[in-house]
């Protein structure tokens, strides 16, 4: 069987080009009309039935080849994050205050390499679902996909999906079954007391030592209620209060985010934050609100599917350069409600080190590097060669 990476590969330079233009114009979650516009024409370019505006923005392409009647979905995010580049090369954001600071550009460019080359090939024996998701950055594109029926309309029997990985080595992956990255949920917590002047305190209610005795106590969570062979965080990331030296105020605004690697894990977390925020208020005689909004539930690789674009990527580059028990990160992902639906895994590919393609995601110096497309491609094509194989006479 020939290696999908050295066919893409000869496709570079257009790849690379679609990806700086990608990268050039970012758009935001559920705002992506000019990126899944290009996406749908393109495809119906290489010969895909197209289908545009699922979960607002969303695009599916279909391709379908022989009588098997199973299905594969690969999924691709397409949005960008609301900030500042800090770059200078020619191809940097072109729109103030947005930046493809995650890679996403390289994510649908890498799935429409494998889209090319698939309906090139069709070395396969079925269906391929081709998913490019708005809104991955907690604007819930995935569930907005699920909601518009994406696994009614294109049913597959499985779904992979990517990340490029900065740090690790172009030609390298990474994958583990079960928790491959944490759930996510963002907290708010309004305490109302009574404000007064700071001199005179026995007339107040003050909701800055309320605050501050649940952040505190906040730290005993993960300590004393979460198992020791489990794992989570537990972050204040915001707290404000008054703007006068003598006055203490009405209301205090906490925030911060939870994050667990078990749907479990993140019930208990939420209820002991509720039990404690409401009885340390009530005992100062003030009243404190959480208000809780899950980004992403874990993203957990089911052991077959892992095993099998594990077993794809050995192909392609050698066992070597697979490590096929990578540890976990408390970073999140929205394709876990995807793995939800249908079995399935998640894959990191390498995206370079030091200089070229080392530079963390989120930052405003990012940038994905194009010599990784051919590997991001590459391991989507052969896993779908792979699980829908053709028979041999």
């Amino acid at each position: 069987m020939s290696n999908p990476i050295n066919r893409i590969r000869d496709w570079q330079e257009e790849l690379t080009a679609w990806r700086q233009d990608f990268h050039m114009h970012p758009e935001i979650g559920l705002e992506e009309v000019r990126t899944s516009a290009l996406v749908a024409e393109r495809l119906e370019a290489m010969g895909y039935e197209v289908h545009r505006g699922v979960g607002i923005t969303g695009v599916v392409g279909v391709l379908r080849n022989g009588q098997g009647n199973r299905a594969i979905g690969l999924r691709a995010d397409m949005d960008a994050l609301p900030m500042e580049e800090e770059n200078s090369f020619g191809h940097k954001s072109t729109v103030p205050g947005m930046m493809h600071g995650c890679g996403h550009d390289g994510h649908t460019t890498m799935l429409l390499g494998a889209a090319k080359y698939l309906a090139e090939t069709k070395n396969f024996d079925g269906t391929v679902n081709l998913i490019f998701q708005p809104a991955e950055e907690g604007r819930g594109g995935a569930l907005a996909m699920i909601n518009d029926g994406l696994f009614q309309r294109f049913p597959c029997d499985e779904v992979y999906g990517l990340h490029n990985r900065p740090g690790m080595a172009v030609g390298k992956y990474g994958i583990r079954p079960g928790a491959m990255m944490a759930g996510a949920a963002f907290w708010d917590i309004h305490i109302h007391g009574r404000g007064g002047h700071g001199a005179r305190p026995e007339s107040t209610i003050d909701p800055v030592v309320v605050g501050a005795q649940i952040v505190t106590a906040f730290q005993s969570i993960v300590a004393r209620n979460v198992a020791p062979i489990d794992t989570a965080v537990v972050s204040t990331t915001g707290f404000t209060a008054g703007q006068a030296h003598n006055v203490i105020p009405e209301h205090v605004h906490l925030m911060g985010t939870v994050r667990t690697y078990k749907v479990e894990t993140m019930k208990l977390v939420h209820d002991r934050m509720q039990a404690l925020a409401t009885s340390i208020a009530q005992g100062f005689g003030a009243t404190a609100e959480l208000l809780w909004n899950e980004i992403t539930v874990p993203v957990i690789n089911t052991e077959e599917q892992t095993t099998a674009i594990a077993d794809a990527a050995a192909a392609l580059v050698g066992e070597a350069q697979v490590d096929r028990n990578r540890a976990p990160v408390m970073g999140s992902e929205d394709f876990s409600y995807m793995l939800q639906e249908r079995p399935g895994a998640y894959i990191y590919v390498g995206n370079g080190e030091g200089s070229v393609g080392g530079c963390e995601v989120h930052n405003p110096k990012y940038d994905f590097n194009d010599t990784a497309i051919p590997y991001g491609a590459g391991i989507l094509a052969a896993v779908v060669e792979r699980q829908l194989a053709k028979k041999r006479d």
